[in-house]
């Protein structure tokens, strides 16, 4: 006996279909139509209307300047009439492949909604052939308030996905596949040009070759420190103030937890400040006799990101204190209770049972804290700027992937080499989180801390 997905589909509505389901296949919505639900099948044939106009008047135009992206130069032209210089309008080649993505979804999304108007017109038709309810548009209506609630409220936020995520997604990456940069003048004109670019990025010969992999180097020691440090001295702390013997623990973590309640952008540019050849830590030295020139804070590569980790420090181990101190109160006590009867120290105990529980409820967010260190825009940009840039002419010695994108697209318009990075960001960043969260003790047993 065919299952209800095999009835459904398509190959069998368009061979099995009365005249109604087969007459949908080019009249949108005839099926749905003529099935009993008269308002539902009207709206997908206006749906259908509405697609071939578009298509008609913009859409294949769209279509047609994909795949060369314009050829139609800027130029000035003289007017002897009016006795001046009149400059004409070339091709715009971002808005083609803007208009062309666009137009692509379009039409996957068309092609969806005829699958499925036919499927629901076949499926319509076995309830009638059978004596079943077919239920009104106003009955429809009524079930997105009670069984088909979940369609109701995901509408909006998948729409939101697909409009200012996913349709931006699939253009940044097409615009690797291009020359869309200041390089021979491509701001306004370009074309398809491969991989090129990403032979650039992963060359080691060339100039942005050799900066890419410094950036990603420093990038992955950065995001190692930043986040074990954090976690491991955050850890520490939690664990010298959750002990029995130590008083005012509400005042200590009041104390850390202070700096949180401060916006994160004004810490750092106040630290910025401070750290700089006459800022308030300098002068301060210089003033005790301690030394004799400013430290170079930011000017030293070696410096700069040792400045950058200490201060990321001070930033980010108040969350993971908080992060652990609920852990830690939540490990059961007769864990330690049963340790100390067997003879267990403090040490054995940390590590036995410990670091194990915090570990396997913590592994998540590691990961997370990972990834968002690596992408960590803020603390580079608001302290050092990226600098001193030693490493070429777009990249610095303290720049991540994220600020050395942003340098290039916003401030230098390598916009294709962006794109690129930004790809290769996003795959190695997809590879190392899933990879390392499907090994993880909270993946394999979710259930119980053994």
């Amino acid at each position: 006996m065919a299952t209800l997905k095999d009835r459904n589909s398509v190959g069998q509505a368009i061979t099995r279909g009365d005249l109604w389901t087969k007459l949908s296949t080019i009249l949108m919505g005839a099926g749905i139509f003529g099935h009993g639900q008269k308002v539902k099948g009207i709206l997908v044939l206006i749906l259908e209307a509405a697609f071939i106009f578009y298509m008609a008047s913009a859409g294949l135009t769209h279509l047609a300047n994909l795949p060369g992206l314009g050829s139609l130069e800027a130029g000035e032209v003289y007017n002897e009439a009016k006795g001046i210089y009149e400059y004409t309008q070339g091709d715009n080649s971002l808005l083609m492949l803007l208009y062309g993505v666009v137009t692509l979804f379009v039409v996957a999304a068309f092609i969806l909604l005829w699958i499925l108007q036919l499927k629901k017109s076949y499926k319509l038709q076995k309830a009638v052939e059978q004596g079943k309810h077919v239920n009104t548009f106003r009955e429809d209506l009524r079930s997105l308030l009670n069984g088909n609630l979940y369609m109701l409220l995901m509408t909006t936020p998948f729409l939101g996905i697909l409009v200012f995520n996913i349709v931006p997604l699939v253009f940044m990456i097409c615009m690797a596949f291009t020359s869309y940069s200041k390089e021979g003048n491509h701001l306004m004109l370009f074309d398809w040009n491969g991989l090129t670019q990403f032979v650039r990025v992963l060359s080691m010969n060339g100039n942005i070759g050799r900066q890419f992999w410094h950036v990603l180097a420093w990038t992955i020691v950065w995001a190692i420190f930043a986040t074990f440090l954090n976690y491991i001295l955050g850890m520490i702390l939690a664990l010298i103030i959750n002990r029995k013997d130590t008083k005012w623990k509400g005042m200590w973590r009041f104390c850390f937890v202070l700096s949180i309640a401060v916006p994160q952008f004004v810490s750092l540019m106040i630290m910025n400040t401070m750290l700089q050849p006459y800022g308030a830590v300098n002068v301060v030295l210089q003033n005790l006799g301690w030394i004799k020139n400013p430290i170079p804070f930011w000017s030293n590569a070696m410096l700069a990101r040792i400045t950058i980790v200490v201060i990321n420090l001070w930033v980010g181990i108040p969350y993971t204190l908080l992060q652990i101190t609920g852990i830690l109160q939540n490990i059961p006590a007769e864990l330690y209770e049963a340790a100390k009867m067997d003879g267990a120290g403090p040490v054995k105990i940390f590590f036995r049972i410990t670091l194990p529980y915090m570990l396997f409820v913590t592994t998540p967010y590691l990961i997370t804290s990972f990834v968002g260190n690596i992408n960590n825009f803020n603390v580079i940009y608001l302290l050092s700027g990226g600098g001193p840039t030693y490493v070429g002419d777009t990249a610095g010695q303290t720049d991540l992937l994220v600020t050395w994108l942003y340098k290039l697209t916003i401030d230098q318009q390598y916009y294709n080499i962006g794109a690129v990075i930004g790809i290769l960001t996003f795959v190695v960043l997809t590879i190392v989180t899933l990879v390392t969260y499907r090994n993880s003790g909270s993946y394999k047993n979710e259930e119980a801390f053994m």
